[in-house]
């Protein structure tokens, strides 16, 4: 089981793809709306890094379940990988309707308590009402998602997300401009467009499961089994908490530069928008890595974990750097893809530049903290976080009390947060206490 860089490359690329198409979404979002007015596509930005937080929760619960599915797969054990599945979209779907109940209630307020602008908060209170039915469908989903990265057999999550994308793009230019008969909806529009791909993703790959699926490896019986769940809550709270706090910071960091100004905040979320797909790579090779670390030492192979994360770096940055290159040279294109406004342009260009160079750092610290968690120490990376997210936000401060610091200054808060992460992942993998961890 040594993952050859073709290997590493074949699991990864649908990986890759789904999220490509995932932050498509977003990514149409703020194109369309870019072309609606500038409050809208800032607006959006705080909306986005709000509902991403949230979801986080339940990334962060699909990650742990990914990690034990591959645990057990790895050590050929198929139908505890299907129990654990099973017992994964059950908490998913129940935690899905609490959290669409909860935001319905507090997020109005919560918003109202950190955004400025009555502008700005009116937008982004349109736009959380309608993505919340998100929630219902995306952390189901994402059960289905950690099943099928677990068992390493991510093709369809391609499909998948292509569906979604596609969805999203009609039901959005429907719905944000008021075509074909349907209301001018503007940013509501881009909510409701999204949601309804959610539903449209989570159905295909629900058929899909149905018709394909090895039912006789991997059982059939979606019975609630409370010490399993236990067991899955016991190893992905930490990744729940700490994939909430991996974004978290990225909705305070939005709040602050919602202070600088209107021309600002989209200018941010134009950066912001394009950083997505640079992160889509960082991600892709991050998700995997857990995967092929947790079959690696539940196949004793824990002595092929190092080589294998320098391999993934390696193709990390072999798709990365040229498509970093290509950016900075038709960096004036991209960016008017968003807008048309010279002035977010302008504000826009040196934050993209520190944006891209940060790509650098965070190949290698997304692989090794994910390494992290794939060996089963999820509670170790949470703390890594903390300790991180401490630091990030005291600069954050530091910036926001010091006039006139130019939009780029607080690009850089990016680069200090992937730094301190990358040491403090890569002093814990070299004490190597991880390599009999038991699941």
């Amino acid at each position: 089981m040594n993952y050859t860089y073709r290997q590493i490359l074949l699991i990864n690329l649908p990986i890759m793809v789904s999220l490509l198409m995932e932050q498509l979404i977003n990514l149409t979002d703020s194109i369309f709306l870019g072309h609606v007015s500038q409050i809208d596509l800032g607006a959006s930005a705080l909306a986005a890094m709000y509902y991403s937080a949230i979801y986080m929760l339940g990334f962060g619960f699909s990650l742990g379940t990914q990690v034990v599915i591959a645990r057990r797969n790895g050590e050929e054990r198929y139908k505890d990988a299907g129990k654990v599945f099973y017992q994964a979209l059950i908490f998913l779907s129940v935690f899905a309707v609490i959290v669409f109940v909860v935001s319905k209630l507090l997020s109005p307020s919560l918003l109202r308590m950190v955004i400025t602008s009555n502008n700005i908060y009116q937008a982004t209170v349109r736009y959380v009402e309608w993505r919340d039915y998100s929630f219902l469908f995306a952390f189901p989903l994402l059960a289905i998602r950690a099943f099928y990265i677990g068992t390493t057999n991510t093709k369809i999550l391609t499909a998948n997300s292509i569906v979604m994308v596609v969805c999203n793009i009609v039901f959005n230019y429907l719905l944000i401009f008021g075509k074909a008969g349907f209301p001018r909806l503007g940013i509501s529009g881009a909510a409701i467009g999204s949601s309804l791909a959610g539903l449209v993703g989570l159905l295909h790959l629900i058929i899909y499961m149905w018709k394909h699926a090895d039912k006789k490896r991997y059982g059939i019986r979606a019975v609630f089994d409370m010490k399993i769940s236990l067991h899955l809550l016991g190893i992905s709270g930490w990744t729940m908490v700490r994939q909430f706090f991996c974004i978290a910071p990225w909705f305070m960091f939005f709040v602050a530069i919602e202070r600088l100004g209107e021309y600002e905040l989209a200018a941010a979320n134009v950066v912001r928008s394009i950083s997505m797909l640079f992160f889509v790579i960082v991600n892709s090779f991050a998700t995997t890595t857990i995967s092929l670390v947790s079959n690696l030492i539940g196949a004793k192979k824990a002595e092929l974990v190092m080589p294998t994360c320098r391999r993934i770096i390696n193709l990390g940055y072999a798709i990365g750097i040229p498509l970093i290159l290509l950016a900075f040279i038709f960096s004036d294109s991209l960016l008017r893809m968003f807008t048309d406004d010279a002035t977010v342009i302008r504000t826009a260009f040196h934050p993209f530049c520190v944006m891209l160079s940060t790509f650098v750092v965070s190949v290698p610290c997304y692989t090794y903290c994910n390494t992290v968690i794939g060996t089963g120490s999820a509670k170790t990376a949470f703390l890594f976080q903390m300790v991180n997210i401490a630091i990030y936000l005291l600069y954050l401060f530091m910036l926001s009390r010091s006039p006139n610091i130019p939009l780029a200054m607080y690009w850089t808060a990016e680069q200090v947060y992937v730094i301190v992460l990358l040491a403090l992942s890569l002093a814990y993998l070299k004490r190597r206490k991880w390599q009999n961890r038991f699941l």
